[in-house]
């Protein structure tokens, strides 16, 4: 094993070590961190005149008002709340230093074939299949837009390029997979139910922006800007509002869930 590899095999168990005896049954869920994917001078994948970034800070934007309106116990904390570049690293961060119960990530797919449609809702893990590991790489090339990333200790020498990387996320966010599972599968349930969009499913691959979170977390493909029916629906504000309801149902099941316990 090369010392890379080590170093983050040795990471990973750390993360799993602390978690567990940080979130060990824990039956509260007050903070909730919202994670606008993209922004500044990473405007994301682009569909006709709709960009990602755009689009998921008004999912985002949306979504927080929705919980902070409904949920006066949960806190909302945007990783942006405007259009501004914000490193893969420090959107994790955010959420650690504020000790969130739950963190959502917000994007918009893309894809060469333009018939690919739906959402998509991911959990960190290993790539079974091909697609998802072609997702995970297309939002992790982010990365390559941080003028200081191979210096930046928070990525620990992480390479977008290499298997081995890709490989060892699965280390990271065990302890909090089953809880990931569920709030993910009642997203895709939503979408299924309040959306036109067809869900793909929950699904699982290697994100940096969930690597290192320290608590139940998952990553929604709202749907592919590359797809006509879908961009038609994610670049209006109705539709908008519809994907951020369909997530904000999904928070109210699952805080029912944890804290019913």
């Amino acid at each position: 094993m090369n010392n890379r590899l080590l170093s983050l095999t040795l990471i990973g168990l750390t993360v799993l070590t602390t978690s567990f005896n940080t979130l060990e049954d824990k039956n509260v869920f007050d903070v909730i961190v919202i994670d606008a994917g993209h922004g500044g001078h990473d405007p994301g994948c682009n569909g006709g005149s709709s960009k990602e970034k755009d689009v998921t800070l008004s999912i985002a934007l949306k979504l927080g008002k929705l919980i902070s309106d409904s949920l006066k116990d949960v806190k909302v904390i945007y990783t942006r709340n405007i259009d501004k570049f914000i490193e893969l690293s420090e959107r994790s961060n955010i959420a650690n230093k504020n000790n969130a119960d739950l963190f959502i990530s917000i994007h918009c797919n893309a894809n060469d074939n333009k018939d690919a449609n739906g959402t998509e809702t991911y959990l960190m893990g290993l790539h079974k299949m091909e697609g998802n590991l072609e997702v995970s790489k297309r939002e992790n090339n982010v990365i390559l837009l941080e003028k200081d990333y191979k210096s930046n200790k928070s990525y620990d020498g992480y390479d977008p390029n290499s298997p081995a990387a890709h490989i060892i996320f699965s280390l990271m966010q065990n302890a909090f997979r089953a809880q990931s599972i569920k709030f993910a599968g009642f997203v895709e349930s939503e979408f299924k139910t309040k959306s036109a969009l067809k869900s793909r499913g929950v699904k699982e691959a290697g994100f940096l922006v969930l690597w290192k979170t320290a608590m139940p977390g998952v990553l929604v493909e709202t749907g592919f800007l590359s797809n006509e029916g879908d961009r038609k629906t994610l670049s209006k504000d109705s539709g908008q509002a519809v994907m951020a309801h369909a997530i904000f149902n999904a928070v109210k099941k699952y805080k029912t869930a944890v804290t019913s316990k």
